[in-house]
């Protein structure tokens, strides 16, 4: 069951790439924007290349990385004694969540821009946290 959830993943986590993680506008009644992951990266690229690579690493490579290496765990492809490591991708990704929360708590806070939270975000956060409860299942040992 545990692969099978995984490979979800495999599908889920490129989809929360390119879904709406937010919209934001300088006001209301001028409409608000649709920031996706994949967007805000081109936007990063252009104006602060250090900020994208950590975004990059975090955003796409760590989740990735991580839910290839558990397939690869779950079909006998590679040794357990990875577990480690993989968790360590899992919480990587996880820092990602709380750049994004923390910088729509930045904005509503200074009260300038209106920001909303869309569908994306809930599900980028869902696969982040299904992927580290299934590396902690993985982990258990078996009956």
């Amino acid at each position: 069951m545990l692969r099978y959830a995984n490979l979800a993943l495999l599908i889920l986590v490129p989809i929360s790439w390119f879904a709406p993680l937010m919209r934001a506008g300088l006001l209301p009644i001028f409409g608000l924007s649709e920031i996706s992951i994949i967007s805000g990266l081109q936007s990063l690229w252009q104006t602060d290349i250090i900020l994208a690579l950590l975004v990059t690493a975090f955003a796409i490579f760590a989740p990735l990385m991580k839910t290839i290496g558990l397939a690869l765990i779950h079909f006998r492809l590679m040794r357990r004694k990875a577990l480690p490591a993989l968790t360590i991708l899992g919480k990587l990704a996880m820092a990602d969540v709380f750049l994004i929360a923390l910088y729509i708590t930045v904005v509503k806070g200074i009260g300038v821009a209106t920001i909303e939270t869309a569908w994306g975000l809930y599900l980028f956060t869902g696969c982040i946290l299904a992927s580290l409860a299934i590396s902690h299942l993985t982990d258990r040992p078996k009956p």
